[in-house]
């Protein structure tokens, strides 16, 4: 059984339909650990042991977050920065995150097609998440693609459930080591092997 830990970051959690929807059942998972960032540490003092200690015991790792100015809020940044230290997530003694899979869950405003070549923003969500996928190479983690919840403004209940329900068939899959890896990282995004996996399941 894999281990799974969520550091999930979102200074207006409170106000955000799509977070809430996403994580209202998922700590009945065993495997699951929800690490609030924002409510842990309002002041942005992190604490680095606590959370090293947090990594080690985890096999999954998911960076949770709204997609702020293409890209996450600034805890996160700072978690990353204070946290992945030299010598203990990289350099050539930084071992202690290789092999574990990474992956960004995001929720954005904007929709799927906006995100591309063609579309408003210019370039897709894989190219914006460029820094955290380089983050993972340097720390010798397997990086995963998003998974996203896209067009927010414009989801239904019944949206919000379908995603919520996504979102919990693959942390439970990762958690009995039930993902082919290598599968996955030919798609841009998880929900949509997920969506290839479930076809029919859905109601």
């Amino acid at each position: 059984m894999n281990r799974i830990l969520i550091l999930f970051a979102h200074p207006r959690f409170e106000k955000s339909r799509v977070n809430r929807a996403l994580l209202r059942d998922i700590e009945t998972i065993p495997a699951v650990t929800l690490n609030d960032l924002y409510e842990l540490y309002p002041d942005f003092n992190i604490d680095a042991e606590r959370e090293k200690t947090l990594l080690a015991e985890h096999q999954v790792i998911v960076w949770q977050h709204p997609f702020y100015m293409y890209s996450a809020p600034a805890l996160l940044k700072q978690w990353l920065d204070i946290v992945l230290e030299y010598g203990w997530a990289h350099g050539r003694k930084g071992n202690i995150l290789k092999d574990k899979l990474v992956f960004n869950v995001l929720t954005s405003g904007g929709s799927r097609d906006s995100y591309s070549a063609t579309g408003y923003n210019c370039f897709t969500i894989g190219e914006f998440l460029l820094p955290f996928n380089q983050t993972a190479n340097l720390c010798k983690m397997i990086y995963l693609p998003p998974f996203a919840v896209q067009g927010t403004y414009r989801l239904t209940e019944e949206d919000l459930k379908g995603h919520a329900w996504l979102y919990r068939v693959l942390l439970e899959r990762l958690a009995q080591g039930n993902c082919p890896v290598e599968s996955l990282r030919t798609f841009p995004f998880l929900n949509d092997w997920l969506l290839r996996e479930t076809e029919g399941c859905l109601s």
